[in-house]
């Protein structure tokens, strides 16, 4: 039973979930909570360290180091080492995506349609908290991939004058390219891609939320997908 607040453990969970630098240092990400805990024992991947109020630890010391409004009662220390690397037909490709909720809801929508993510520097780290939380155990399902590693032809989504996404014809491996929140695609990203599209709306927003723009692509391939199979 850990007793005391200075106890190695607890201090580097404490830093591992404030730091993303800490996480790269030692190869590790905390997660909180029994539901994310129980996620990755599905999907295979063991905890280098579980902590459970009340049987390895003292529930106010594991209380100390919540990011939660709620502490949770085990938390468990992982390996990034220890998640699926592997490319994937279908991927979403982030470019600054630097809101970690976002980041985590479209590692959702990846895990519902069987997809990657890719991920340039200067996105949210998907191991810090905010984002693991938001994935909702999908983190250890879905495949990691740096940016320039996703596989197939590169479609851009940006939000105006570009061919309609539903227009486009898909075949192999496809990585849709979405930007950052507010500033979308840089020009030249843009350049690069094989295909430009854009997702049409009927009403009077200027643009969708990243995430959703994401999880409509993946809907579109999965749909062409399907009735090809049908």
């Amino acid at each position: 039973m850990i007793t005391s607040a200075s106890n190695p453990t607890l201090k580097l969970a404490r830093k591992l979930l404030a730091q993303k630098r800490k996480r790269e240092e030692h190869g590790l990400f905390v997660v909180e909570g029994e539901d994310l805990v129980d996620a990755a024992g599905a999907a295979g991947i063991e905890p280098v360290e579980l902590l459970v109020a009340g049987e390895t630890v003292e529930p106010e010391l594991l209380a100390g180091i919540s990011t939660l409004a709620h502490a949770a009662r085990v938390v468990g220390l992982y390996r990034s080492e220890d998640l699926p690397r592997e490319p994937r037909e279908t991927t979403l490709a982030l470019w600054h995506v630097v809101d970690p909720g976002n980041v985590g809801t479209l590692l959702r929508s990846a895990d519902a349609f069987g997809a990657a993510i890719a991920l340039s520097a200067g996105c949210a780290d998907p191991l810090g908290s905010k984002a693991v939380r938001a994935s909702a155990g999908a983190i250890f399902r879905v495949p990691l991939l740096a940016f320039d590693d996703a596989p197939g032809e590169r479609v851009a989504l940006v939000a105006h004058a570009a061919r309609p996404l539903h227009e486009l014809a898909f075949s192999g491996a496809v990585t849709f390219v979405l930007g950052a929140e507010r500033q979308g695609l840089p020009a030249e990203i843009v350049e690069q891609s094989h295909a430009v599209a854009t997702i049409a709306t009927s009403g009077a927003a200027e643009s969708l939320n990243v995430a959703a723009a994401g999880a409509i692509a993946l809907y579109e391939r999965s749909r062409r997908t399907f009735d090809t199979n049908v």
